[in-house]
């Protein structure tokens, strides 16, 4: 093995991910700056490091430097500590800061920093705050260098050190020794694999009884995320019987102690992890709850309310319309599902209009912004996402809204119901007062939420609440092409793709993966803007159902990026998490929080950059947000994103990929929900054979393991005396209305 020591002049590529790195090396004695690459966490411009490693040839690259192990130290010379500085790595101090500390203090400047830094008042411009910010941000850094070289020393790249700091501060490096698992749990982004990987270097057993325990909670967490609430028995045990490479029968023990300790719960060969028992279960008692208290608002007479209503809103509902209508005026709890142009609108607006007249205390509610934004527009009423109206509460963590401080309402509509996950629904459950009426609206054969669970279509299939199912396509719908073959795709049928110069619907047929990122681009940058005069950010949205891959979100992004994002030729722009995002960019937030009022699945535009400060901004819609560069891995780009992610949403052009190379993925609701997302326009590219393949698929919605269903069918069973839903209930005292 050979050693190369210098001077590290620039980064050229970093992949926070598994820390691989591309940097240029300044080495003695050397006019050509050499190329290194390899695994080097955490370094720095002007550092010195010593590598040791072997030379190679990259046919495109050249000669190389492969580093298999290194070690560094802070800079010396006045070069170094300028370009340490100019790295960004230290919040208040950029290029222009650099030079003028560097200039006044020259080599001593990392010590005037470490052991002085009032002294950095001599510099113009240079405040007490400013100080503050810099002394903050070393001391950090230095903690932080101590738990990368830890982590590092013990085979795993330390690219999460931040947010392992962040979470246990000084106490990180104790913490990791007593128990690596905890990472797994409570450091996003951190798998149990990493943790492993710092349990077998700290020296534990492979069958040592927390491994065991810690990889049974983790395969049933990585099945959550696949969409289970729960996982038959043997199913979990074989699954983590493999990632632990340890015979089943270990696990017995374990997961006998795991239960005995409350952290799981097995029934009927059946494993929850405890917050998910307890939210299926809550949610069937607050349905009975719900079902079996009678309601504030009075019943009306349904007849004379329809004609009311026709009248005022100059429509003629069609027979199962004037269903779904006395359902949400009548039933203490309801659900109205149905696809595209079968008046799911139309319904809740005749449902709204006739509830004013009896309160004015009714709320309503969707899973997302965007879903709330359109239900507001559809309504002209003011419209919350669930988790604002449930209002967060920081210092729990949980809801500020619950049993003991429900919402003020009589009637409360959520919109997109498919959408909502367990956890989700348990909490908006426990918020609805007993006496108010619960209509969930939403579209059942779409795919099923991202969070864990089916509650939309096993509140269905317990049949133990009303269900109005609307199919019916209306006139105006029926001559668009997008709902015509939406209700197609849905039916198994395959959809009609003759191409005609009106049509809204358009397939575009292409085998070949470059060629149809070409097309995409095209379409998105210079053919649609042109002919049909979409905005390329705002009013065209790419999808795809893969995230990896040459047609996959990532490798989208980085075409569309470079295409329509003029920055981005620049080069002025912040890294992290292996992505670049530039001002201008489209990005998405990838996961709720709460503190900044963003949620998973919006999106928005980043506004500016501030590298000498450390943050970015975004606006989201009228909102601008501000993340710390360590917090970026809570955005992606978004000039391309999943069908799941867009769920909710809806955008005048949807542009989408659809190509055997997704077959894992290719599935009818899958198809049928992007299809649907589509207002004016739906344009597919690729092969025929690749659609046929989606509308074969089984929908991957049934295969999720719930218990929801059979929790409401024994909480809602019939009682004796009671009526075993809420119909009776809104028949009792029929009172007419005064219109």
């Amino acid at each position: 093995m050979e050693e190369l020591h210098g001077f590290l002049e620039s980064i050229v590529y970093s992949q926070p991910d598994n820390g691989f790195t591309v940097a240029r090396l300044k080495v003695p004695k050397q006019k050509e700056l050499v190329t290194i690459v390899g695994v080097l966490p955490g370094v720095q411009p002007g550092e010195t490091l010593r590598c040791q490693g072997h030379w190679k040839h990259h046919p495109q690259h050249g000669k190389q430097f492969e580093v298999a192990s290194f070690e560094w130290k802070s800079p010396e010379d006045a070069v170094g500590i300028q370009k340490y500085l100019e790295s960004g790595m230290v919040r208040g101090i950029g290029p222009i800061y650099a030079e003028r500390i560097v200039k006044q203090f020259g080599t001593k400047t990392l010590e005037v920093i470490e052991h002085s830094p009032e002294r950095l008042s001599e510099i113009p411009g240079i405040g007490e705050k400013r100080i503050e910010k810099i002394v903050q941000s070393w001391n950090e850094q230095r903690q932080i260098r101590t738990v990368m070289i830890f982590l590092r020393g013990h085979g795993v790249s330390p690219a999460y050190a931040q947010k392992i700091f962040k979470k246990y501060g000084d106490q990180s490096i104790q913490i990791v020794q007593e128990n690596p698992y905890r990472l797994a749990k409570e450091i996003q982004g951190i798998g149990f694999k990493s943790a492993d990987l710092i349990a077998e270097a700290l020296g534990l057993e492979k069958r040592a009884p927390a491994r065991l325990e810690a990889g049974l909670e983790h395969a049933l967490w990585m099945l959550a995320g696949e969409g289970h609430s729960c996982f038959p028995t043997a199913g979990l045990k074989a699954r983590a019987a493999e990632m632990l490479e340890v015979e089943e029968a270990l696990l017995d023990v374990p997961l006998e102690t795991l239960t005995r300790n409350g952290l799981l719960v097995v029934e009927d060969e059946t494993v929850w992890t405890k917050i998910f028992y307890s939210c299926e279960v809550g949610i069937a008692r607050e349905m009975a709850r719900l079902a079996y208290h009678p309601p504030r608002l009075r019943a009306v007479d349904q007849e004379r309310a329809l004609v009311w209503v026709e009248e005022l809103q100059r429509i003629q509902l069609a027979p199962e319309q004037r269903e779904a209508v006395k359902a949400g005026v009548s039933q203490k709890l309801a659900i109205i599902t149905g696809g595209p142009g079968t008046g799911k609108s139309t319904i809740t607006k005749a449902i709204l209009a006739i509830t004013e007249k009896l309160s004015s205390r009714i709320w309503l509610a969707a899973p997302t912004g965007r879903a709330a934004k359109r239900m507001a527009e559809i309504c002209r009423r003011k419209t919350f996402t669930i988790h604002s109206m449930l209002e967060m509460d920081f210092t729990s963590g949980g809801f500020k809204r619950g049993k003991q401080n429900p919402l003020e309402c009589d009637l409360l509509i959520v919109d997109e119901a498919s959408m909502i996950d367990t956890m989700l629904l348990y909490s908006l459950l426990k918020a609805v007062p007993s006496h108010a009426r619960l209509l969930l609206i939403g579209d059942v054969d779409q795919l099923p939420s991202v969070g864990a669970g089916s509650v939309l279509k096993d509140l269905i299939d317990s049949g133990r609440l009303p269900v109005h199912r609307l199919k019916q396509i209306f006139r105006q719908a029926a001559h668009s092409r997008i709902i015509v073959n939406a209700h197609r795709i849905q039916e198994g049928q395959f959809p009609e793709l003759s191409n005609g110069a009106e049509s809204d619907f358009l397939f575009i047929n292409c085998e070949d993966p470059a060629e149809i990122v070409a097309k995409i681009v095209h379409l998105v940058k210079e053919e649609l803007p042109t002919t049909h005069k979409l905005h390329p950010l705002e009013e065209i949205q790419v999808l795809s159902p893969m995230k990896r891959g040459p047609i996959g979100i990532e490798q989208l992004n980085q075409h569309l990026q470079k295409a329509l994002n003029p920055a981005a030729s620049l080069g002025k722009g912040s890294s992290r998490m292996g992505q670049t995002f530039y001002v201008g960019d489209k990005v998405m937030q990838i996961r709720n929080n709460y503190q900044k009022e963003v949620y998973n699945g919006d999106i928005g535009r980043v506004l500016c950059i501030d590298s000498v400060e450390g943050f970015l901004v975004v606006r989201f819609d009228e909102k601008e947000v501000e993340y710390d560069l360590h917090e970026l891995d809570e955005l992606v780009l978004a000039y391309a994103v999943s069908v799941h992610k867009y769920q909710g949403s809806e955008c005048p052009c949807i542009v989408m990929p659809i190509h055997t190379s997704h077959y894992k993925l290719l599935k009818k609701n899958l198809l049928y929900t992007a299809v649907t997302r589509g207002k004016r326009r739906v344009i597919l590219i690729g092969s025929k054979k690749a659609v046929a393949l989606a509308i074969k698929s089984e929908s991957g919605e049934e295969l999720r393991h719930t218990g929801l269903k059979s929790f409401l069918e024994k909480e809602l069973a019939p009682r004796e005396g009671t009526a075993a839903t809420s119909t009776s209930l809104a028949l009792d005292e029929q009172m007419t209305l005064q219109i």
